[in-house]
């Protein structure tokens, strides 16, 4: 007994000095897709920020869980999005080099993201990255989180003090652990009315991947690997074809779908292909790795297949990609896990109208998106079936990303507050990149005015962003080079000025119209909406500029004075433009629900 207690007290002293303390600004947890966009914005605004990761790379989808295949945003060239891209096609010499899939349209080596992100974070002076560790608690006194505790694989402990700390798991690791609130699975129709959502609420969540890439090594080759446990072909036979859109979907044709540069695939294949369901997210970490290892061989067995089965002998797993001990990516691809609950509650709804619900949540955005709502749910035969409700492209709302009581702490990534349906769309790479952005924004706004992140201005963040040449509102015919971007964004995101919708294919769109005319009666709507002291006048007849200038010296807009004001129709592009510079409405504050602040 006084052996063991010794021994004990050893073990004890040795651990103490296994603990290394830190202070820092901005604490990110994970190097995922938005903890890396989150990272380096704070450090740019000149906080100190420390990246956490615990893979050997950073960039998450995009490249330690190797889907080097970019889902949406093709058209909305925003903020950091627009910077990697630029990147990539500057690397591969060209936008066209990256078109390599039928699908998406910008594809690249998944070691050649990583290369590019460490390249951007190398040039900031205020940013760290520490590999290798994960976390394992949250440091927190009352209400506000303080940081967070982390181990690695040599027990070594990382105990990190932050003004404010930042979940960018892919999963939601530490809204638990934080003590905020949250939702997993799917949603009732009664709490969201969402027509697609099911009924009755459940834990299911979306299948996961673990993605593998593939190398052409020449026709003469012969890249099969060793048999893997449990292989049943069985489970693909159909992979290949089926037809989508009216393709047919030969065996070439669904590995062109993943076809990157260099003669590499992609292995992330929904139907009878390498996707899986496993709700490991409430697991302990020991259960969770033990339960993801059923993914990484149920990869294995559909690469066998395509090798084996389907004839692609040539077709070996890349030796120049991940350094793991079979060739596959670093980590998993989660498609969902816990989703906080935050003080804006993002549904469908809210991108399917955002001008009909009773929170306008559309002023308050900071990232973009226009991906459909695509959900995964083939190999749970229990799943209720979706479907694949149309959506215009849409804004994540500020609010989304703080939680209702918890202080000190934002979420980014796939699990901030929206519903489970719409996180279908909210989940892809790009928005979830620019929700980094976001987030890191917010998060050195925070530390720099000494406020709490949920006390930081809406606007001020949005300001940071547009800034940041980033979009707030993902207007598809107004790009970053037009010389008034920056006014319309600020305009539209007022609502003064409406924006229209569409559902187009794989790549929604939201049209400002800069050329068209409005009536009378849709100014003043706008002007009311957006403070309701204005009236509304319900005149059909379209504004010119003098009526314009009238209806916004009500509204409190200054002008210089002027003899004499044209009688001409005015353009939506001309009247934004005058009503910043009359009114000058993104000054005023809002609040989470888009009202202005009394």
């Amino acid at each position: 007994m006084k052996i063991n207690i010794l021994v004990f007290f050893l073990f004890l002293m040795g651990y103490s000095q296994n603990i290394t303390k830190k202070n820092i600004d901005v604490l990110v947890i994970g190097g995922s897709t938005s903890g890396t966009s989150a990272g380096i914005t704070a450090a740019r605004l000149g906080v100190k920020t420390l990246i956490i990761e615990e893979t050997p790379w950073i960039g998450g989808m995009f490249t330690s869980q190797g889907v080097g295949a970019c889902d949406g945003n093709n058209n909305l060239p925003s903020g950091i999005w627009n910077e990697f891209r630029e990147a990539l096609r500057k690397h591969y010499g060209g936008a066209e080099a990256l078109e390599t899939g039928w699908v998406s349209n910008t594809l690249f080596e998944p070691s050649v993201g990583n290369m590019i992100f460490n390249q951007m974070a190398s040039k900031e002076k205020n940013l760290e990255i520490i590999h290798g560790f994960y976390v394992t608690d949250i440091i927190k006194e009352g209400n506000l989180v303080k940081g967070a505790i982390f181990k690695n694989d040599k027990n070594e402990i990382l105990e990190v003090l932050a003004k404010v700390t930042i979940d960018a798991t892919d999963i939601g690791e530490t809204i638990k652990m934080a003590g905020a609130d949250y939702r997993l699975g799917m949603d009732a129709k009664n709490e969201t009315n969402e027509t697609n959502a099911p009924l009755k609420a459940n834990d299911i969540v979306q299948d996961l991947t673990w993605v593998a890439v593939l190398k052409d090594y020449g026709a003469n080759a012969d890249k099969t690997i060793a048999k893997p446990s449990n292989y049943n072909p069985a489970n693909f036979k159909g992979s290949c074809v089926e037809t989508v859109d009216k393709i047919k979907i030969d065996c070439d044709k669904m590995l062109t779908y993943g076809k990157l540069p260099n003669n590499k695939y992609m292995i992330n294949w929904p139907t009878k292909g390498n996707d899986i369901y496993l709700n490991v997210i409430e697991m302990s970490r020991e259960d969770r790795n033990a339960a993801l290892f059923k993914a990484r061989n149920y990869t294995l067995q559909f690469v066998y297949y395509i090798q084996n089965e389907l004839g692609y002998k040539h077709l070996g797993l890349a030796d120049d990609e991940f350094k793991t001990t079979d060739l596959l990516a670093y980590a998993p691809y989660h498609r969902e896990g816990r989703r906080l609950k935050g003080i804006s509650f993002f549904t469908y709804n809210d991108v399917a109208e955002p001008y009909k619900q009773k929170d306008a949540l559309y002023k308050t955005g900071i990232s973009v998106g226009d991906y459909p709502v695509d959900h995964h749910h083939k190999q749970n035969p229990n799943a209720p079936d979706l479907g694949f409700p149309p959506v215009p492209s849409y804004s994540i709302p500020l609010g989304a990303l703080i939680p209702e009581k918890v202080n000190g702490f934002i979420v980014s990534d796939k699990a901030i507050s929206v519903s489970n349906l719409i996180n279908g769309a909210t989940r892809l790479q790009p928005v979830v990149l620019l929700t980094g952005q976001g987030a890191g924004t917010l998060a050195a706004l925070s530390v720099k005015d000494n406020k709490d992140v949920r006390e930081v201005s809406i606007r001020k963040v949005q300001q940071s962003l547009l800034g940041q040449k980033a979009y707030i509102t993902p207007l598809f015919d107004v790009k970053p080079t037009d010389v008034d971007f920056e006014t319309i964004q600020k305009i539209t995101a007022t609502g003064i000025l409406k924006t229209k919708g569409e559902s187009y294919k794989w790549a929604n769109r939201t049209w400002f119209s800069p050329s068209a005319t409005i009536s009378i009666k849709e100014f003043t709507e706008g002007l009311h909406q957006f403070d309701s002291k204005n009236i509304i006048i319900r005149k059909q007849d379209l504004v010119t500029e003098q009526e314009a200038i009238k209806i916004l010296k009500k509204a409190g807009g200054k002008f210089v004075a002027k003899s004499k004001f044209s009688k001409k129709v005015i353009t939506k592009k001309e009247l934004a433009i005058l009503i910043e510079k009359s009114l000058n409405p993104f000054a005023m504050e809002i609040d989470f629900s888009g009202n202005l602040k009394k």
